[in-house]
């Protein structure tokens, strides 16, 4: 019993430290005024959810969100896909994510480029181009395209919006 009590005793201060200082990443990761030295630098830590803050924070260089839209987590690039200072570029690479999860934010994402957009419409997944359908974003010609899906659901959708200009 003593051997557990100290064991414990041992262990819990250092998950108490690592807490506080993944919170401490955090919000540095999602601070206007965290240098860019700093966000490349927290770019490498291991938790995800301090490159997820990172991916959310506007004041992120391109080529910082650019490496963020390539993580391994998926919520990291989900992250990227609404930041506001995403560009065209890296919503090319989102438009192609392995993930639908990542394809289906940037589809809705109300900022998201028209001709992305229109990528976007020949994407495998009908729910994706369901969405597409639904942003408003999308062109006239992009609404033509999806009025011809092989999916009725995609087409009615698409035909509604055109109704709708």
């Amino acid at each position: 019993m003593n051997k557990i009590i100290v064991c414990l005793a041992f262990i819990l201060p250092f998950s108490v430290a690592t807490a506080d200082t993944i919170k401490h990443n955090k919000q540095l990761a999602g601070h206007p005024a965290t240098s860019v030295e700093k966000l490349w630098d927290l770019s490498k830590n291991k938790d995800g959810e301090v490159r997820e803050t990172l991916g959310r924070n506007r004041k992120s260089p391109a080529g910082l969100l650019d490496k963020l839209a390539g993580d391994e987590d998926m919520h990291v690039r989900i992250a990227v896909a609404t930041n506001l200072s995403t560009t065209e570029k890296i919503f090319e690479k989102l438009a192609k994510d392995k993930e639908v999860e990542v394809r289906s934010v940037v589809a809705r994402f109300e900022y998201v480029p028209e001709h992305i957009l229109a990528i976007l419409a020949n994407d495998d997944v009908v729910d994706i181009r369901m969405e597409v359908a639904r942003n408003l974003n999308t062109t006239n010609a992009t609404l033509q395209k999806l009025a011809r899906d092989t999916y009725p659901e995609v087409r009615q959708i698409a035909k509604q919006r055109m109704a709708q200009e």
